[in-house]
């Protein structure tokens, strides 16, 4: 099969992928599966008719299966769980609309079974029509209507569309990292939501709190205890960067490498705030810290 039909659909099925199982390294390694199966003689497997149609059949059906072979292993993880950072520069045009990729929607999604999650991404984000989803999943398509009509009702608060431009949120990502390790505890406040929420995701692995941390008050108290124990990093090791979609920063502390996600309520404060710890999630994130700096914050 065609090497270059395959590449020119490779984007589209990683974005699937990652939004299906909240790991970027592990929607790489269903997409190189997905590239094998491509790869078979056409008489040893499925027969291929439409290379995008077939490739999102095989991408989705392969989700399905890492997600059940994985269900063990996230019941018992330790913490709250977080989807893998997806990173990009801030100088650069972003490849994902924010509302799409945020933590929020993505831990939505993952409330959802895997069923309904694949029905909604594939025709709410991807735009396919419930003849084809039927196909790809193996279901009626009465019954993949059902199924996406359950899945809007869960996560239809967890796509929130703000007018505040980029540079907005990027000055308030900037001036609230600027006050928390400065220690400035009325900007941090006058900065938040009042029922600004705080996750952090360590995976059993590095020390984060292990419920949500809720209200204002509650999330400065952390942030500050953070700052007290050298978490939030001296100058010069801490990178602005687009994390999920929105302005965050990637942190080099004694320990390791964290990411911290702000997300916005609309009204030009920090509604919740996702730190990933867990090492296991963030050495995809190594690339950016080892390139030259945009903004050393």
């Amino acid at each position: 099969m065609s090497e270059a039909a395959f590449e020119a659909e490779r984007p589209r099925l990683t974005r699937l992928a990652y939004r299906m199982l909240g790991s970027l390294a592990e929607a790489e390694d269903v997409v190189q599966d997905a590239w094998l199966r491509w790869r078979r003689p056409a008489s040893g497997g499925e027969p291929i008719g439409e290379p995008g149609a077939w490739l999102t059949r095989v991408t989705t059906r392969l989700c399905l299966d890492q997600l059940r072979a994985a269900r063990a292993a996230r019941s018992a993880y330790r913490g709250p769980w977080l989807p893998e950072p997806l990173v990009e520069e801030l100088a650069d045009a972003s490849l994902e609309r924010a509302e799409d990729v945020s933590v929020a929607f993505l831990l939505a999604l993952q409330r959802l079974s895997p069923l309904e999650r694949a029905v909604f991404l594939l025709h709410e984000v991807f735009d396919a029509d419930y003849a084809a989803i039927a196909a790809a999943l193996g279901r009626s398509e009465a019954a993949c209507r059902q199924l996406a009509t359950r899945a809007r009702a869960h996560v239809r608060d967890a796509r929130p569309r703000f007018s505040a431009s980029e540079d907005e949120l990027v000055r308030l990502a900037t001036a609230f990292m600027g006050a928390a390790r400065s220690g400035d505890t009325a900007a941090l406040t006058a900065m938040l939501a009042e029922d600004a929420v705080l996750i952090s995701d360590g995976g059993g692995k590095r020390p984060a709190a292990l419920r949500p941390i809720v209200g204002r008050a509650d999330v400065v108290a952390l942030i500050e205890g953070l700052r007290a124990r050298g978490g939030l990093a001296p100058a010069g090791e801490l990178r602005m960067a687009r994390i999920n979609g929105y302005p965050g920063a990637i942190i080099s502390t004694a320990d390791g490498l964290q990411t911290i996600t702000f997300e916005p309520d609309g009204a030009g404060r920090i509604a919740a705030i996702f730190i990933v710890r867990n090492p296991d999630k963030l050495v995809g994130v190594r690339a950016v810290i080892e390139s030259p700096p945009l903004d050393s914050g």
